[in-house]
């Protein structure tokens, strides 16, 4: 395994003039595409676990939420069509003989999300779904009969990842998160979890675009509305101002409301997600890893919601390189910003990957041939088997989160 180390000579993202972040949040369509077929493959890796003692294949990365139609009323409207979750690609159904009940996993796995997630989303009343997760492939449910503790990739594939989180991308994480906590909710409870926060830098002055549904039957008129924002807006920037240390921070809530429009002019909804009328969503079109969509970051082509946690790189290496890459910056003194590259090549075992190549901004004055050497060693330790497996095992159990 070759490991490529080299100096990047550039500025860190944080000392950058200009920087812009999102955050799709709990409730977005693509989220909860996300977070479902996620879901999903934790369950369906148990059962295989259960039933053969070994996991076997399948890829659930593809999936549509379909947006359905509601009707939005001061004090309470009606879902009038309901939004369709389609599960797609491809899993094992059958093994040694036995039969395993894919469709109706899928569909309970879904109906528990949206009850431990989405507080006014009825799963049997205002969802729909269509199972079309079709039997592997020959080709690449052969990978996991031919042995070995480490599968071959079932892909070539490649993924970056990075560390540390800039103070803006740290900051829209956070806004989404305590936007849709518990206590947020207990004090706002008209505010919905479909929330997505656009931030961007320039210098030290922040500006923050913020979407957040409201649910309808908490909100009576117009003018309690805006006066939620209001409050809403307000409680924000006390709360950013106790955590952060920016110049100038500008929050914008829900600027497309129009005033003198009812119902029709503001981001009023029924179940509290956008997916009940306005919005679809789909795996992969949501965050990256480690949270956030941060344009100023390389990124991968790879969605690693749904993806098997053994043998696709797509997930493995996606989750891996941000695991180096925080390691690297939690053990090397001197490494300031760091990039970590990973590359596999179908049929050869994820232990093994063809390519890893680490690109290191140095803090000022500081040589690479000084910190190549540790470096390369939290490299080799964390594709060590030891930790790999360790790394697999948390994949297989949920542990890691993927968007």
């Amino acid at each position: 395994m070759a490991i490529n180390v080299n100096q990047l000579r550039t500025y860190p993202v944080p000392k950058q003039r200009i920087e812009i972040v999102e955050r799709k949040g709990l409730g977005h369509p693509d989220t909860i595409s996300d977070m479902i077929m996620n879901e999903l493959s934790v369950e369906l890796c148990r059962l295989y676990l259960k039933e053969f003692n070994r996991i076997l294949h399948y890829n659930l990365d593809k999936s549509l939420l379909v947006a359905g139609e509601s009707e939005t009323r001061f004090g309470g409207g009606v879902v009038k069509k309901p939004m369709k979750l389609i599960f797609g690609d491809r899993a094992t159904y059958s093994f040694n003989g036995k039969e395993l009940p894919i469709e109706e996993l899928a569909v309970d796995t879904a109906k528990n999300w949206f009850r431990r997630n989405l507080r006014f989303v009825d799963p049997d009343k205002h969802v729909s779904y269509e199972v079309q997760i079709g039997r592997s492939a020959a080709n690449l449910a052969d990978i996991f009969k031919r042995g070995g503790e480490f599968l071959g990739a079932n892909d070539t594939s490649a993924a970056v990842g990075y560390a540390p989180l800039s103070q803006l991308e740290n900051l829209v994480l956070d806004v989404e998160q305590h936007l849709n906590s518990r206590d947020f909710k207990k004090e706002f409870e008209e505010t919905g979890e479909d929330v997505k926060v656009m931030g961007y830098r320039i210098d030290s002055m922040v500006d923050l675009t913020i979407a957040m549904s409201y649910v309808d039957r908490f909100v009576g008129s117009e003018d309690a509305y805006f006066r939620s924002k209001k409050e809403v807006v307000e409680h924000l920037k006390t709360y950013v101002e106790d955590n952060y240390d920016f110049k100038k921070v500008s929050i914008t809530l829900n600027s497309l409301d129009t005033r003198g429009r009812g119902e029709n002019g503001i981001y009023l909804t029924v179940t509290g997600t956008s997916a009940e009328a306005g919005d679809s969503g789909q795996v992969g079109r949501g965050n990256r890893v480690n949270g956030v969509i941060a344009l100023l970051r390389p990124a991968g082509s790879e969605a690693a919601a749904g993806k098997n946690p053994v043998s696709h790189v797509g997930k493995i290496y996606n989750l891996l390189s941000f695991k180096i890459a925080n390691d690297i910056i939690e053990k090397v003194d001197g490494v300031e910003e760091v990039y970590v590259w990973l590359l596999s090549q179908i049929g050869i075992p994820v232990n093994k990957p063809k390519l890893v190549s680490v690109q290191a901004i140095l803090e000022e004055g500081l040589k690479m041939e000084v910190l190549e050497k540790p470096i390369t060693q939290v490299v080799e330790e964390s594709l060590s088997d030891d930790s790999l497996r360790s790394f697999i095992n948390d994949l297989i159990e949920g542990k890691l989160r993927v968007c």
